[in-house]
């Protein structure tokens, strides 16, 4: 049984920072620094830097940064397109770490398992805001952003302290992430299409054939 739980408090972390940095990394390191420094969590061994003050003084400014370029329309879309190269490989690199020192190739199928669910998660919020952001009003930018922040802090502490509640959460939010993926892409690459005609219609094509 102690194995058993064991094995579901491992799978629980190490999805749940996978899934959390997809969305909001920051948040993901705060949340596990402070949960690390207050003992409600010992850290496997490759995890215990980010406990470090220096590091969560770091995630904390981008955190302060994140916080209000994520409420502004445009912007956020902006901040998610650059964080594609940050939040993936970082959700990777912390599944991997949240295996210990078990065996190399386990924790190769963790970086890699967890690596797509943080791209998975990542695609879903960044291709979301962009639809969002067909509204004019700000509101819902502003709903969203903060849903997603307690939605982060909310599903690192239970990935910890209810791993098996957690992992069926996890289990429905996959599933609805494949069936909303290829909904939202097909939103997006609409709004992208809006977006060029507007251009074009704005910047005729040139003359090729001038008469002579």
């Amino acid at each position: 049984m102690d194995a058993l739980n064991q094995i579901s408090a491992t799978l629980a972390l190490t999805m749940g920072l996978a899934w959390a940095s997809g969305i909001n990394l920051y948040a993901t390191l705060l949340t596990l620094g402070f949960l690390a420094n207050t003992g409600n969590i010992v850290l496997p061994q490759d995890l215990q830097i980010v406990a470090d003050p220096m590091v969560m003084a770091a995630a904390g400014v981008m955190y302060f940064i994140e916080f209000f370029a994520d409420k502004v329309p445009g912007v956020d879309t902006g901040w998610d397109t650059i964080h594609t190269f940050i939040r993936i490989p970082a959700g990777a690199m912390l599944a991997a770490g949240s295996i210990g020192h078990l065996n190399p190739a386990v924790e190769i199928a963790a970086a890699i398992l967890g690596g797509s669910l943080a791209a998975g998660a990542h695609a879903t919020k960044a291709g979301t805001r962009v639809l969002i952001n067909t509204s004019p009003e700000p509101f819902s930018n502003w709903l969203a952003s903060v849903g997603e922040d307690v939605a982060v802090i909310g599903g690192v502490w239970a990935s910890i302290n209810h791993p098996v509640i957690f992992l069926i959460a996890m289990v429905f939010f996959i599933a609805l992430m494949i069936w909303l993926l290829p909904r939202i892409w097909e939103g997006v690459r609409k709004v992208f299409h809006v977006v060029i005609n507007l251009f074009n219609r704005g910047n005729p094509p040139p003359n090729l054939n001038p008469p002579q």
